[in-house]
């Protein structure tokens, strides 16, 4: 059974920390690509960050860049997202994604698996 199960997601005032964590189960870990996507209440989904082991490779949306990290641990296939300097608008449902496409992740499009989130609420 393919899973993508997400955690870490909690309430944290503005400037704070969080860190999320993506465990996957039932597929070929090193051979997918992991994003991180969030979807803010009213908005459309958007693309936070992905990560290709494989491709050594990382990706970063731009309102992110330089607060969020992604990184993986292929022994425990997991990926986490390391937030900091976290603002309001950083306020969302966090899933992960898997897709054995780099360019689906980076384009967010045709990702082959979900999570079913974790909430991050940033107050002000």
């Amino acid at each position: 059974e393919v899973q993508l199960v997400e955690s870490g997601g909690d309430l944290v005032q503005a400037g704070g920390s969080l860190r999320l964590s993506c465990a996957a189960s039932g597929f070929t870990f090193d051979d997918y690509a992991i994003g991180w996507f969030r979807q803010a209440p009213g908005k459309e989904r958007e693309g936070v960050s992905c990560i290709s082991s494989s491709a050594g490779s990382t990706y970063y949306a731009d309102s992110v860049k330089g607060r969020f990290t992604i990184s993986s641990d292929n022994a425990k296939n997991t990926v986490a997202l390391q937030m900091n300097s976290l603002k309001p608008e950083d306020t969302a449902v966090y899933y992960c994604a898997a897709t054995t496409l780099w360019r689906s992740c980076v384009g967010y499009y045709g990702m082959n698996y979900w999570g079913k989130g974790t909430l991050v609420t940033v107050s002000s």
